[in-house]
């Protein structure tokens, strides 16, 4: 939901960007072609759009932009596979907040000067460590004038007023609205059974010769010995750190709960008659030799209204989020003269 973004993130300027509390980790999945850089933003004040006759700079469209990809301040420039789409996405965003905003003032909604006032103490404590950093702020950002950012926080002020209005409000979700959801659709409240175990493998060379078969065997039950005897969760793991051959070894041998029907069948087996943190025996698999812990096993059914509740009343408000701001987004756009320079 995008309103409670807002003066969130116009209480976190900074001297050069409206910083965000939407966080992107996308960086760190792409490839190496998509984390080029883009060379750092240079900003003119020269207008990319028009709302109306309402002028937006390329100064507000960066702004958006940081809001959306932050790290692009730390990574001096935005990844350049994604800045197109940053670009255009941070262009529909302003001008979307223009049209907002546009329409708050159409309904000669007010902010009390005492939240701004409220608003404007708490930026200058949460941003500025001296007066001379929150001028200096002032002058690059506001034209020196205190005037000028009690303005922009006025405006963020009835941004989230409207879309708090329009938005969030008729978005809200009610324990009967969510649980007539749930009875309506019970096919999507299906559990699958799911395990969750930490495994020590034994792994000989493909090929190996007997002498060393012989000994992975004897490698595997010395495991399993000590793997009995372990007691908890990280005995079991720097056990599998020690031990194992496995991939998961860095992992305290640990596979994250996972679709049952992914593991093997003997293994499965086995897991439906363990309690939780008890200690398989050994299992071989070609040549290769495997034991796990139980860390937790899910059978298979119907997941309860109460377990999913609040899941499920803030999925269902984020979809009709969702669509209430779009709906808004098509209406104002309906009628407005829209220009992208």
């Amino acid at each position: 939901m995008r309103f409670p973004l807002i003066t969130a993130a116009l209480l976190l300027m900074t001297a050069t960007i409206l910083s965000a509390q939407v966080a992107s980790h996308q960086s760190t999945i792409l490839g190496p072609e998509r984390l080029m850089q883009s060379s750092p933003a240079v900003v003119s004040d020269k207008a990319v759009a028009k709302v109306n006759g309402a002028v937006l700079t390329d100064r507000d469209l960066l702004r958006e932009m940081y809001t959306i990809f932050p790290y692009a301040k730390q990574h001096s420039g935005f990844p350049k596979g994604m800045e197109k789409d940053i670009r255009q996405g941070a262009l529909q965003m302003i001008i979307f907040e223009e049209l907002v905003y546009q329409e708050a003032q159409r309904k000669k909604m007010a902010i009390p000067p005492e939240q701004i006032n409220r608003a404007v103490r708490a930026f200058r404590k949460q941003q500025f460590d001296n007066n001379q950093e929150y001028q200096q702020y002032l002058r690059a950002e506001c034209k020196g004038s205190e005037q000028v950012l009690r303005g922009k926080i006025r405006r963020s002020l009835l941004i989230e007023a409207l879309l708090k209005a329009e938005v969030g409000q008729k978005s809200l979700v009610t324990p009967a609205a969510a649980k007539a959801y749930y009875d309506k659709n019970p096919q999507q409240f299906q559990r699958r059974e799911s395990i969750h175990i930490q495994t020590i493998s034994i792994i000989p060379p493909q090929s190996a010769k007997d002498s060393v078969q012989k000994e992975a065997r004897q490698r595997a039950e010395d495991a399993l010995k000590q793997a009995k005897a372990a007691k908890n969760y990280r005995e079991f793991g720097l056990l599998a750190e020690k031990l194992s051959d496995d991939d998961w070894h860095v992992n305290m041998g640990d596979r994250k709960p996972q679709d049952a029907g992914a593991l093997p069948p003997p293994i499965v087996e086995a897991a439906r008659k363990m309690k939780v943190g008890d200690v398989s025996d050994l299992f071989t698999f070609g040549a290769n030799y495997t034991l796990f812990r139980l860390q937790a096993y899910t059978p298979a059914g119907t997941i309860s209204f109460q377990e999913t509740k609040k899941q499920l009343r803030t999925d269902l408000q984020k979809t009709r989020a969702s669509q209430l701001q779009s709906g808004l987004n098509q209406r104002l756009q309906k009628n407005a003269k829209v220009e992208i320079l």
